[in-house]
């Protein structure tokens, strides 16, 4: 899994997350989608919480900031719901931790891993403000792990994750950053 394990997590969940784009396009464990192609809020899905009246969060992160051989604002938090009833995985019933911002990796740094990771939880997570879809605050250097760990989450019952690179939609987006 492209060293998604140990950068990330540290064992391979045992189940995927279905992720879609507009125009039907699927996230596929390593499939290059674009900035343009991901830019909009996905539709996210998993079975196998059916009849089950448990919680899920769901992160979204990137560990390749600036470049993925020199990562040192891993993580970069791209979305963040908690919350979301279990028994149908749709990120609008959750509390938005982080508002969704699409992929925007630097021109010239190459392909960036973009990871959803689902856990499911054992308790309601209490948890504000919400960081906006226009600021950076709060989005540099998350920890996956550390957030589980801080919320008794324990490893991500699911996984997939698509990789991008730079395009010319990146500076577009990086224009509605106010802070």
């Amino acid at each position: 899994m492209d060293d998604i394990v140990p950068d990330v997590v540290d064992a391979v969940p045992a189940g995927t997350v279905q992720v879609t784009y507009a125009d039907d396009l699927e996230v596929k464990q390593g499939n290059e989608l674009t900035p343009t192609q991901v830019k909009d809020v996905p539709n996210v899905s998993w079975s196998g919480l059916e009849g089950k009246s448990n919680l899920v969060t769901l992160l979204m992160v990137d560990p390749d900031a600036p470049t993925r051989q020199d990562p040192k604002y891993r993580e970069i938090l791209h979305w963040a719901v908690v919350n979301i009833p279990g028994s149908n995985i749709n990120p609008s019933e959750g509390y938005p931790l982080a508002a969704y911002v699409g992929s925007g990796p630097p021109e010239g740094t190459g392909l960036h891993r973009y990871i959803f990771l689902l856990y499911q939880q054992e308790n309601k997570i209490d948890e504000t403000p919400t960081i906006s879809n226009t600021t950076r605050a709060g989005r540099l250097n998350f920890n996956a792990r550390d957030f589980a760990t801080k919320h008794g989450l324990g490893e991500p019952i699911a996984a997939n994750y698509y990789q991008a690179q730079y395009d010319d939609f990146v500076p577009i987006r990086n224009k509605t950053f106010t802070g």
